[in-house]
C-alpha cells in the first residue's frame, strides 16, 4: 500500500536541509533581495517576476513534484539556532539506470557566506545521495573565476575534472565552466586544476 512519504529532511550540525514551503516566501524574498549584487554575477538572469509570490509558489510546487517523482531534491538551508534561511542546494537531474548520478547547484545568502554553511550542506547532500539514494556520481560546475565556489567544492570532496565551453547562460552570457565531481567510490586521489 502506498502512503504519503514524509518530506525529505537532512540534519547537519548547524542546519536542517528541507524542502521549501509556502511560508518561506518572505524570508526567501528578503534574503534574495539583500544578496542580489552578491548572487547576480554567478546566476542565470533573474526573470522580471523572480521575487514575486506567484514565482515562489511555482518553485514550491516544482520542489514537491520533483522530490516525489525522484528527478530532483531542492533543499532550503535553515539554521537550527534561530530558524534563519541561509540559502539553498538542489540535487538535480537525478539519473538512474547505468548512470546513477546527479548534479548539484547551490547559493548562499550574502550575510551567511564564508562561514562554512555550504561546505556542510554539500557534504550532507553527498552522503544522502550516496547512502540513501544509491547514486554513484555527483557533478557540479562553476565559473572558473568563482574561487569561493571552487574552494567549497574541493573542501567537500569534489575533484576538478575539466572545462566545459559555453556550458550555461550566466548573467545573460554563455559562459565556460569548470567541472567537478564526487564519486561514491573514488580511487583518484587528490587532483587539482593543474594536474
Amino acid at each position: 500500500m502506498f502512503g504519503r512519504r514524509r518530506p525529505i529532511r537532512i540534519e547537519t550540525e548547524r542546519m536542517a536541509l528541507r524542502l521549501p514551503q509556502h511560508s518561506d516566501f518572505t524570508d526567501w524574498t528578503g534574503l534574495r533581495m539583500a544578496s542580489r549584487d552578491f548572487l547576480i554575477p554567478w546566476e542565470p538572469v533573474w526573470s522580471a517576476d523572480h521575487l514575486s509570490r506567484k514565482s515562489f509558489t511555482n518553485r514550491v510546487y516544482w520542489a514537491q513534484r520533483a522530490s516525489r517523482n525522484g528527478s530532483a531534491i531542492p533543499f532550503f538551508l535553515e539554521r537550527k539556532l534561530d530558524g534563519a534561511l541561509l540559502g539553498a542546494i538542489t540535487l538535480d537531474n537525478i539519473r538512474r539506470g547505468p548512470a546513477q548520478m546527479a548534479t548539484i547547484g547551490y547559493w548562499i545568502g550574502a550575510p551567511h557566506a564564508r562561514q562554512g554553511y555550504m561546505t556542510e550542506a554539500i557534504e550532507a547532500v553527498a552522503r544522502h545521495a550516496f547512502s540513501v539514494l544509491d547514486l554513484s556520481r555527483i557533478e557540479a560546475a562553476c565559473l572558473p573565476e568563482n574561487g569561493a565556489s571552487r574552494g567549497v567544492l574541493e573542501r567537500a570532496g569534489f575533484k576538478y575534472e575539466g572545462v566545459a565551453q559555453s556550458y550555461l547562460q550566466i548573467n545573460g552570457r554563455w559562459r565556460t565552466h569548470v567541472l567537478y565531481a564526487n564519486l561514491r567510490h573514488d580511487r583518484r586521489g587528490r587532483t587539482g586544476a593543474g594536474s
